[in-house]
């Protein structure tokens, strides 16, 4: 590809694309927002001149149809990304797909699969992997800041105030796990290293069947624990601690940081506490600039789908054990 930046379409009107990755993409060094599409004409049209984007379309395939698009951002319903995503591929666009990338790691594979035989990237839009904190803590622990790595403990909480939305709809792929939990997972996966054996989960259903709140335990081979909490039915909090045996670190604003300066803050016994500053970015313009870097210049995602696969096979055993009231559950490999 030659285009000096990457000419992005958008599938869906969701807040998440309007609040957040659209205006990254805006500002993004690399690449350029230029349609977006919804299932109603009259919305997409709405949207497009409200935030003065080129084009729109009243259905997401005359998108997909538009040779001049390079790409496409999917912050669809959770039940929707694999269709789309595939026929997103088969119409040979690249895709940043919203998270969970699918509702389980077989699904992620099949989109993985279509991504590859169609010759584009395919990634999955974890935000907060992106900060440099996110990167600063994993190199504290890995060179041994902690001592040796005991337990991680993390939680995403937040109060839906509207019983219609999405992500209590069990059909659309919803639950306090998909929707915030996820982020857990996958903090635990990438401080530790290494994928959990078994799982422990226990959680309240909401009246229409989706986990409302869950409490999860995460086990790995050496030792090592993570434990999480998420919920629909909460206030606000996002947290992630990290100890060891000489000492724990604490990632405020664990996922959602906003652009400000963030510290990473590292107690050491009772009296040993030292803070480190982190210089304020936009996370969400540093992902859709790494993709269309990786696209524009044919080098590979930072991270790929089969690791979102693996972040759904835990994902996939919390739900079995909280099912079985808290049994322990493998971990598919």
């Amino acid at each position: 590809m030659t285009e000096t930046k990457l000419r992005w379409g958008v599938i869906s009107t969701a807040n998440i694309g309007r609040a957040a990755v659209n205006p990254a993409i805006r500002a993004s060094s690399n690449g350029e927002l230029l349609a977006v599409a919804s299932r109603e004409e009259e919305r997409a049209r709405e949207f497009a001149e409200k935030w003065d984007i080129a084009r729109h379309y009243g259905s997401y395939d005359a998108l997909l149809d538009d040779a001049s698009l390079d790409a496409v951002y999917i912050p669809l319903p959770n039940s929707m990304h694999r269709e789309w995503t595939i026929r997103a591929a088969e119409k040979g666009k690249h895709i940043l797909c919203e998270k969970p990338l699918a509702l389980s790691a077989a699904e992620c594979r099949e989109m993985d699969a279509a991504a590859a035989a169609n010759g584009v990237k395919l990634m999955e839009a974890f935000m907060y992997r992106f900060h440099p904190r996110s990167a600063k803590v994993v190199e504290m622990v890995r060179a041994g800041v902690l001592g040796d790595l005991k337990l991680i403990t993390s939680g995403f909480t937040f109060r839906l105030g509207n019983s219609d939305n999405v992500r209590l709809r069990p059909e659309m792929g919803g639950g306090s796990l998909m929707d915030v939990g996820c982020y857990c997972v996958n903090v635990s996966r990438t401080i530790a290293g290494a994928e959990p054996v078994e799982v422990q989960a226990v959680s309240h259903q909401a009246r229409s069947g989706v986990d409302e709140q869950m409490v999860g335990t995460l086990r790995f081979e050496d030792g090592l624990l993570a434990q999480f909490d998420c919920a629909l039915n909460m206030s606000r909090r996002e947290t992630c601690v990290v100890a060891g045996t000489d000492a724990y670190l604490t990632v405020p604003s664990a996922f959602l940081p906003g652009t400000d300066d963030v510290v990473i803050q590292v107690q050491e016994g009772r009296d040993g506490q030292t803070e480190h500053t982190v210089a304020g970015v936009d996370e969400y313009r540093l992902m859709v600039e790494h993709f269309a870097d990786c696209v524009l210049n044919d080098r590979p995602l930072r991270y790929t789908a089969e690791e979102a696969a693996r972040n759904m096979s835990v994902i996939a055993a919390l739900y079995e054990s909280a099912r079985r009231g808290g049994e322990a559950v493998e971990v598919q490999p």
